[in-house]
């Protein structure tokens, strides 16, 4: 974890906005990536998530935004920093993200709202990823104009660009719900990960139905850009392929 108010120890040392114009140029993307980083500190040059908050619910939850995962849509057009209160809304969220531990979080009203619905189980939530050390704060950002390092790298993609992620590694994990632990998944085990999403955070981002989310480990994106251009020579070999037989098919 870096301290982000040391420029020496936080400044970026890759040129993200070189792999971030070639991951969208690959993929075809939509939706531009985003650098999530974790640090000591808010840095201090970076501007604070918005406020206010509103008032806390009677379990004392409250929070910047309704979810951390609502970060996700604000970061594609600007960088900010944000602090645990700024998560607190979302019990499910702090506890990935490692602001709380599950058992802090046990008798929250969000957390027995979705156990009595079915939602998850208890058994199902100890499962869940986390980041293991507790983060002074989260950075936010659109991954082309990072000055950090970022340790998550966060894509929003529809199904082709999902079949060229997963083309490009085989080894692709593929989750469900809590959307946000595939952050927890490709920070602290190094792998990359693909969320179906989950309907809480559909809810509360606003996300379209036609996406997805991606999440890898940010010294990984080099290496995704090498096995995307791979892939796409491959694919784009197919499809001329499959568009030549296919005319054999034509009236």
């Amino acid at each position: 974890m870096r301290v982000g108010g040391s420029q020496s120890n936080s400044m970026a040392k890759t040129d993200y906005a070189r792999l971030n114009q070639s991951l969208t140029a690959l993929l075809g993307l939509g939706v531009p990536p985003i650098a999530i980083t974790f640090l000591d500190a808010p840095p201090s040059s970076m501007p604070r998530a918005p406020g206010p908050m509103p008032a806390p619910t009677p379990d004392g939850r409250t929070g910047a935004v309704s979810a951390g995962c609502v970060f996700w849509m604000m970061a594609t057009e600007k960088s900010f920093a944000t602090v645990a209160a700024d998560h607190g809304n979302c019990s499910i969220g702090s506890v990935t993200h490692g602001f709380k531990t599950l058992a802090e979080v046990a008798k929250a009203g969000d957390v027995a709202a979705l156990i009595e619905s079915n939602w998850v189980s208890p058994g199902a939530m100890r499962g869940m990823a986390a980041v293991t050390k507790k983060p002074g704060a989260v950075a936010y950002g659109p991954l082309g104009k990072t000055t950090l390092d970022p340790d998550v790298v966060f894509l929003r993609v529809n199904g082709k660009q999902l079949m060229l992620l997963h083309d490009s590694c085989p080894d692709l994990r593929f989750e469900g719900k809590p959307q946000c632990h595939i952050i927890a998944i490709a920070k602290e085990k190094g792998e990359l990960a693909v969320s179906s999403g989950c309907m809480l955070s559909r809810v509360r981002t606003g996300m379209p139905n036609s996406e997805v989310t991606f999440a890898l480990p940010g010294h990984r994106l080099p290496e995704l850009v090498e096995r995307l251009k791979a892939a796409q020579a491959a694919d784009m070999r197919v499809a001329a392929y499959a568009s030549r037989d296919a005319q054999r098919f034509e009236s």
